[in-house]
């Protein structure tokens, strides 16, 4: 799926249509002091072994893809419902 770089759509921050800028939202890194990461390091160390099987499934066809919008105005960002797609590319749009 190819998206433009920067479209014009309602910005919730000022009240109007602003042209925004799209870019992809990366996967940051886990915290170590989450309760479920806390959890996972207590259960796999020691002697028990991984507690879990290991996925030997296929992998899905589609991936799901986050967007970030940021109005070119007021500088602030949002995000909107994400959406599966194969492939997701950003491309330059001539006006």
């Amino acid at each position: 799926m190819k998206m433009p770089r920067t479209v014009k759509r309602y910005c919730p921050y000022c009240k109007r249509h602003t042209v925004q800028e799209i870019e992809r939202v990366k996967k940051k890194k886990a915290s170590e002091l989450r309760k479920g990461q806390r959890r996972f390091r207590r259960v796999t160390s020691g002697y028990g072994g991984f507690p879990r099987p290991v996925y030997e499934g296929r992998e899905k066809p589609t991936k799901r893809i986050n967007i970030r919008y940021r109005c070119t105005e007021c500088k602030k960002a949002y995000h909107t419902p994400t959406f599966r797609a194969k492939k997701f590319e950003l491309v330059e749009v001539e006006q």
